[in-house]
């Protein structure tokens, strides 16, 4: 379902020469094989798999940084690979090359628990680092739902369930080593809670999606375990009250740890997906963290709001097994909302908007789903103002891909309308190169050019995503 790019028209040459160096240095860590290219020319978006010509695995830094010198010599593209999770195809080969995958750069480098922070290479997961670090007392909370790496995490600037309360990785990613499109390794910040020291590089490459150099390890912020953590569910007769119960709850000052909205299409897509018996009803599903007390003040608080909203009732979820239960249907959605049209692929898109204009954002994208006759499902993150719109798309069908992309422009016409932005969390991609520029105005995007064109002259490090090369 290659409905917006080409690849074809851009491929560059992969001279032989450089494969077979790749092959020297790398050894059976350098696959040339079909299997290898098709799984690594493929992510979650639904772009048609674009292969690149090679795949290398890296387990150093040092080996990332030989590698990009040799790509570099032969003015050959390089895509860094991390889970392969993304939802707007940056890991796609769009001009060919070669990937490095940096799943197996997967150590925890140093965990400096007095301090907050753990130091990970870039293939950590973050499901690892919270398994790891489990007997510290402490936690890292940036849960984007999926297994992601942290290298990627930071490359897309991920954010996720916790975020209205712990934030996004551009608060919590401190320090980074960085491989730059000429090969040299640099690190980006200190340890240290704050600086004044010249340029920030960490916020530089923190949301460049690879397209300026090529993150191999992360420092990160870790915070101490809640000493109480409570979830509840409460269904509403319709989107607006839920959305309205958010926006109320922000607005007071209640420190959330999670809150997130299912309509009553991903509600029953949950349901059949993870076998549950959820009311199939509008829903948040809230978490609250902190002393014993103060999640029962917390969870009392909310539930008087969500009354004077036509709440249909609280359940609660206080066993970390219910809890988890729950989580892990949220975390599947995506998964469970393909169901609903077998043989479909989905067409996934987010904005988001400051908090006061979320339910009418919300509501006129509900209406032009419905309008368009699409099979969708609306997913949000609505603490933070950030919601996802899933719609389910014949592949074959170009109309119907067409109705859902109208979908997705019009939305986030509405979010820029709203002075809000055309993704809170997917990141640009190829999918949103356009939208960039409706958001940012000409100037700034020549701005960002710009720092593209002095960090990656030769245009090699994942061409083709964010801003096109020449406007």
């Amino acid at each position: 379902m290659n409905h917006l790019v080409d690849a074809r028209k851009l491929k560059r040459p992969v001279p032989q020469a450089l494969l077979d160096e790749l092959k020297a240095l790398f050894g059976e860590r350098c696959s040339t094989t079909l299997a290898m290219r098709e799984h690594h020319g493929r992510d979650e978006s639904s772009y048609d798999p674009m292969l690149p010509d090679a795949v290398v695995f890296a387990h150093s830094t040092e080996e990332v940084a030989a590698f990009v010198k040799l790509c570099s010599q032969y003015d050959t593209p390089i895509i860094p690979y991390g889970a392969g999770t993304s939802l707007e195809g940056h890991v796609l080969a769009l001009q060919g090359g070669v990937t490095v995958d940096l799943s197996q750069m997967n150590q925890v480098l140093a965990v400096n628990a007095e301090d907050l922070t753990a130091t990970v290479q870039a293939g950590v997961t973050r499901k690892q680092l919270n398994q790891e670090i489990k007997d510290t007392g402490l936690f890292f909370p940036i849960d984007p739902g999926a297994d992601a790496s942290l290298g990627g995490m930071a490359s897309t600037r991920a954010s996720g369930t916790n975020a209205v309360r712990y934030g996004t990785m551009k608060e919590n990613a401190l320090t980074l080593t960085v491989v730059t499109a000429q090969g040299e390794i640099i690190k980006t910040g200190t340890r240290a809670k704050k600086s004044s020291a010249g340029y920030d590089l960490t916020r530089v490459y923190v949301g460049s999606e690879g397209t300026l150099g090529i993150i191999t390890e992360v420092t990160v912020r870790l915070y101490p375990q809640p000493e109480a953590i409570s979830a509840a569910i409460c269904s509403f007769p319709s989107v607006a009250d839920a959305v309205n119960t958010v926006i109320q709850t922000i607005q007071m000052g209640v420190p959330l740890a999670r809150v997130e909205l299912l309509d009553e299409n991903g509600v029953r897509a949950i349901n059949a997906h993870d076998k549950l018996n959820l009311p199939v009803n509008p829903l948040l599903l809230f978490e609250f963290h902190g002393s014993e007390n103060g999640v029962k003040e917390q969870a009392e608080l909310v539930q008087d709001i969500a009354k004077e909203f036509h709440a249909l009732g609280f359940e609660w979820a206080t066993r970390p097994e219910d809890r988890t239960r729950l989580w892990t249907a949220r975390h599947n959605a995506y998964f469970a909302l393909l169901q609903l049209r077998p043989g479909a692929r989905a067409i996934s898109t987010d904005c988001c908007v400051p908090i006061s204009r979320l339910a009418e954002c919300v509501l006129a994208t509900k209406a032009d789903c419905e309008e368009q006759g699409l099979i969708h499902a609306i997913i949000g993150h609505v603490g933070d103002g950030n919601f996802h719109v899933q719609m389910m798309v014949d592949p074959n069908d170009p109309a119907d891909i067409a109705r859902a992309e109208g979908v997705n422009a019009r939305m986030v016409a509405r979010a820029l309308g709203m002075d809000g932005t055309c993704t809170g969390e997917h990141g640009v991609g190829l999918h949103k190169m356009d939208f960039l520029i409706q958001e940012h105005g000409d100037g700034a995007i020549a701005v960002m050019r710009a720092i593209k064109h002095a960090l990656d002259p030769k245009n090699i490090m994942n061409p083709g995503k964010i801003l096109r090369w020449e406007q």
